[in-house]
Parts: structure tokens; sequence; C-alpha cells
């Protein structure tokens, strides 16, 4: 495998450039010294960012884009060998790296790697994590897979021994990984794509868990079915946490504010009171995200005062249940989820947030998904009171599965839901206007590109 010598910087191409982990290494790379260009299929506010700090980045990907050669080129997974840059810089000869591997020799250089994975709640987590360190005073470095406000971005270069990174399984990425205490949020079928099932993907995460040295930390959620699978014969330090006594860390006294926001004590296994915490994000899948979050900053050793405090000032991310605006008196909310347990723990979570219809503009991502997870997707969805539906957002895939959002519109309907499909995100925005009424709530929920629709109709 290629080596990049940090004191030697050279010049990188990166094919997907716009990607929210791949513009953040970029940037890393960039603040480094490194010479850095790349390619996206379109312009984005990141890749205006990076363009402003003197990337230079070309949109549609095309092997004429290495017409100036490049000494190393990284690739998404969602990259395909017959993509026109990668066949050219094989040709060229210059050298690979996937991101997980240019990921991996960035966090050799940090004597406290921090991967944070999970099905869900990543994003939160790690930005929870990263506010505490801020806090603290720690001058962390941070790779986020979302825009975190107090850094203003995904990424931020620091100048201690902390590293704290997002580790994604997709493609088994995260298993090319050196942590130094790795936090695992959950564990469910996902990426069926790749993946064959969820005796795989345990197994994946298994591995995952044994890239922990002997000195190492893993603090892993015990409710996890089939938890002991995970941590079985692991050499490590093991933590846990979860809804009870039988884990290292639970929370009791749970309660909300009016808008949805929950407080909670936390207890240890002996018994022993660790401290109350209140945030301001909602939902009780928050709860353990925080969990999580203290448990790892509990381990280095942060200040208790310090972590009540981040957490407390903790607004969360962009796309992760964003208020956006009002409309003719309804709000507007975005959110990122995409499987149904996502759905249904942010659908879960509105019932604690004043309103008094709840409206889900949900787009489906990718086919494989939607056709592994179609009735759960129906189920999860029907906790809205009124759903519309837009068109799959196709990402890496093409349409070979003979599933559509019209499918899915049918298996809401059977449960007697009230449910729309339009086509078109102009017609979403019309229809949502003739009937979304005073104090209604209407959150737009998805991977893709939805998040315009609530965009749209504030401009409106």
């Amino acid at each position: 495998m290629y080596q990049i010598d940090f004191e030697n910087p050279i010049h990188v191409y990166f094919i997907g450039i716009g990607g929210i982990s791949m513009s953040g290494l970029a940037e890393i790379l960039l603040s480094e010294g490194f010479k850095v260009s790349g390619s996206d299929r379109q312009e984005s506010p990141l890749t205006k960012t990076l363009c402003d700090k003197g990337v230079s980045i070309y949109y549609g990907h095309q092997k004429e884009n290495l017409s100036i050669v490049p000494d190393l080129i990284v690739y998404t997974s969602a990259i395909k060998e017959d993509n026109p840059e990668m066949i050219a810089g094989k040709e060229l000869h210059v050298p690979f790296l996937s991101r997980a591997q240019l990921l991996v020799q960035m966090m050799k250089n940090y004597k406290l790697p921090i991967a944070v994975s999970g099905t869900h709640g990543k994003t939160t987590t790690t930005s929870m994590l990263s506010q505490i360190l801020l806090e603290g005073k720690t001058d962390p470095t941070l790779s986020i897979g979302g825009i975190f406000q107090p850094i203003n971005g995904n990424i931020r270069v620091g100048k201690s021994d902390y590293f704290v990174t997002e580790a994604c399984e997709y493609t088994n990425s995260f298993l090319s990984f050196f942590p130094k205490i790795s936090i695992i949020l959950n564990i469910e079928e996902d990426h069926l794509d790749f993946f064959k099932d969820i005796n795989e993907i345990r197994d994946s995460f298994h591995q995952f868990a044994k890239l922990l040295p002997v000195d190492g930390t893993l603090i892993i959620n015990g409710d996890i079915p089939y938890a002991e699978k995970v941590t079985a014969d692991l050499a490590c330090h093991i933590i846990t946490y979860g809804s009870s006594d039988s884990s290292d860390y639970y929370p009791v006294d749970i309660t909300y504010d009016t808008a949805g926001h929950p407080s909670f004590t936390l207890m240890s296994k002996d018994g022993q009171k660790e401290g109350t915490y209140t945030l301001h994000v909602p939902g009780i899948h928050n709860v353990y995200n925080a969990i999580a979050a203290i448990a790892a900053a509990k381990l280095l050793g942060i200040d208790e005062s310090v972590i009540i405090k981040a957490l407390s000032d903790f607004k969360g991310t962009d796309r992760r249940f964003e208020y956006k605006g009002q409309v003719n008196g309804f709000t507007i909310i975005d959110d990122y989820a995409h499987h149904p347990t996502e759905i249904t723990a942010t659908l879960q979570a509105v019932k604690n947030y004043p309103h008094k219809t709840t409206w889900c503009v949900f787009q489906p991502h990718t086919y494989t998904r939607t056709k592994a997870f179609l009735s759960d997707f129906a189920k999860a969805l029907s906790l809205a009171d009124k759903i519309i539906l837009a068109d799959i957002y196709a990402a890496r895939e093409k349409d070979t599965l003979g599933i559509s959002s019209k499918t899915l519109q049918e298996e809401i309907l059977k449960l007697g839901k009230e449910c729309y499909y339009f086509p078109s995100f102009a017609e979403i925005e019309n229809f949502i206007l003739k009937n979304c009424t005073k104090d209604d709530l209407l959150i737009t929920m998805g991977a893709g590109d939805v998040v315009k629709i609530g965009e749209n109709l504030l401009q409106k």
C-alpha cells in the first residue's frame, strides 16, 4: 500500500471530493501543506468552501481532469472501476488509496485516535464528543460526517494527540482503521447491497472491535442483540452502557421539557450517581448517544463539569432534527433519517415537540434499501400523521429492482395512513402550501436532497 509522508507534501487528487468525509480529509491535507485537487458530480457548499481555499475542482468525472498528473489519487467506495478517472489514473500509473486507507494513515499520526461506529447515530455522537473535547480545551483534530456549527464545517485540525472520526461499516471500510478507543452505538441490518445479512454485519463489527490494542478500550451499547458475539475474545478493556444496571453506565429519571429535550441522571453499575445532564437535542436515542460520549470523555479524564456544560450547549449538527424556520405558521424541521430505526427514533421524538399535525416528507435513499425494508419503512413512517413521498434518491445505484416510491405508498396506505406521492419537489411544495396549516410540524426526511423542499418553501 502507498504510504504518505506527511513531512513531504505531494499533490493528491480526490475522486468525489465533495463528499462530507472526503472534503474533510482534503482540508486536513491542505492544512498540512499538500496540493489538493479533485472532482465531483456537481457543485455544493462543501466544494465551494474548498475552492475558496485554493483547491482546483472539476465537475463531472472525465479523464481530462488528470491532465495535470497527481502524485496520489484518493477515491470513495462509491467510485467504481469503470469511472473514467480511475481508468485514467491506472493508465498513468498513479498510486491509489481508498478514503479509509488515507484516514488510517492520518490516524497513525495521533496517539489517541477515537473511532465512532454504529448503524445509526455516528455523526451526532461524534459531534457530542467533539463538543466535550472543545469545551475541555484539548485542541482535538475532528472529522465529522456532518456540518458541526462550533467549527463551521465538518473538519478541525488541532495540535493535540486527540483525533476523533466516524467509522462507517459500509464495504468494511472501518476495518482499515487504527483506533485506540472505539465506540459501537448499535448494530442493525443496513447496506444490504454489500452485506449478506445481519450475521455478516455483526461479524464485521466484531472484526472492527478486534482492531483495538490490548491497552485500547471498546465502548459498546450493551442493549445490542447478541452483543457478546461482538465482544467475544477481545483483549482490550470493555465499557458497556445501556438501559439497565447490567451495563457499566445507564440512565434513570429521564424527563422531557416542553420542546422535547431530555434530562437524565447517569448511574454507574455500582449504583453510584455520576451526574445529571440536560440535552438540547430531542429524543430518547440522543440520551444513549450522549452516554456513549460521556463514557469516552470520562475515560479521557475530562472533568464532569465540562461534560455537563458541553452537552447542555450541544445544539446538534446540520440535518439532524434541524430547525429550518416557519412558513404560514407551520414549523419546518429537517432530518437525515433514512433507515426505519432512524425514522422511528425521529418521529418518536416529535411526539414531545409542540405541534398540531405531523407531516413527514420522506425521500427513500437507494433502491436496495427501499426494497429490503419496504414494510419496515411503511410502519416507521406511519408514526407521522400524514406522509408525503418523493422519488427514490438513487445515489450510487441504478433502477434494476422494480421498486419505487409508489410501491412504498401502497404499503403505507394498507396501514390506513394518509399518504401522498408526487414525482417532483415543485408538486410537493405546492401541495404543502395548500394543506399545511398553522401549528403543524413539517419534517423533511432522507439522506438525499429532500432538504431543498423546506429551503425552497422558506424562500416563497
